[in-house]
């Protein structure tokens, strides 16, 4: 009876071990592709920088290939919103033109920290680089008239009296009048993902990104402008993986 027993006692325990092998297989943090996207601030933006998106699958169990598309607004260091006289709607005083960059990327992320099953940190060591497409937009500004009886909407230049400027102009206004900067761009970063299960995505990436163009992007015309870049950013990005 004793031997029935201990028999019983210990397929009980292989049964358990079992089960709780296949839970640990069923629960672990493997995958093989990821989609994130996110919202960008860096030192070249303003409140919001711009847009992140990020496809990636596994070469190895330590490296993902990845592709990412940025859409970011570009902003003049000296770039200083005023008030208008007039109406008191805010403006950039000095700005002709809007800097849209869109980035193409391609690159490598290699895991340093794998994440244990729905808990911890996983980091990657985060490169790419790829084109840059900016598209140079006229800023435009609403002011009055030299008979100060109507109000014209035109690309900001220094011969318009700030103190006849009502305000910006329209949203989107001048953007079919773009005109394309080529350049490319270069990312250094590291991510930090914190996602509580193993499909989900969640966590932030902060770096180093260099965009160079061919030639100089005037923004601020009585301002020094540049053709290079360098930008700090952090990203706080979200997505799924299978």
């Amino acid at each position: 009876m004793k031997g029935l027993y201990k028999f019983s006692g210990l397929l009980i325990a292989l049964q358990i071990v079992v089960f709780c092998s296949f839970a640990q297989t069923q629960d672990s943090y493997e995958y093989q592709s990821e989609f994130t996207w996110g919202i960008n601030k860096n030192t070249y933006g303003g409140l919001i920088g711009g847009f992140v998106f990020k496809k990636a699958h596994k070469l190895s169990d330590k490296v993902l290939e990845t592709f990412g598309l940025e859409l970011m607004n570009v902003k003049h260091p000296q770039e200083v919103r005023q008030n208008s006289n007039q109406t008191g709607n805010f403006y950039i005083y000095g700005k002709s033109n809007y800097l849209y960059a869109v980035r193409l990327q391609y690159g490598r992320d290699l895991i340093l920290f794998k994440k244990a099953p729905q808990q911890g940190v996983e980091i990657k060591a985060v490169t790419a680089i790829g084109p840059t497409i900016g598209v140079v937009a006229p800023y435009y500004v609403e002011h009055a008239s030299d008979g100060g009886f109507v109000t014209i909407r035109e690309q900001y230049n220094s011969s318009i009296d700030p103190s006849s400027i009502y305000g910006p102009g329209r949203l989107f206004e001048g953007l079919g009048e773009s005109k394309l900067q080529l350049g490319a761009n270069l990312k250094a970063a590291l991510n930090f993902e914190l996602g509580t299960t193993k499909n989900q995505v969640t966590g932030f990436e902060a770096g180093f990104l260099l965009d160079a163009y061919a030639n100089k992007v005037i923004l601020v015309p009585t301002a020094k402008n540049y053709s290079i870049y360098p930008t700090l950013f952090l990203t706080l990005f979200y997505g799924g993986r299978k």
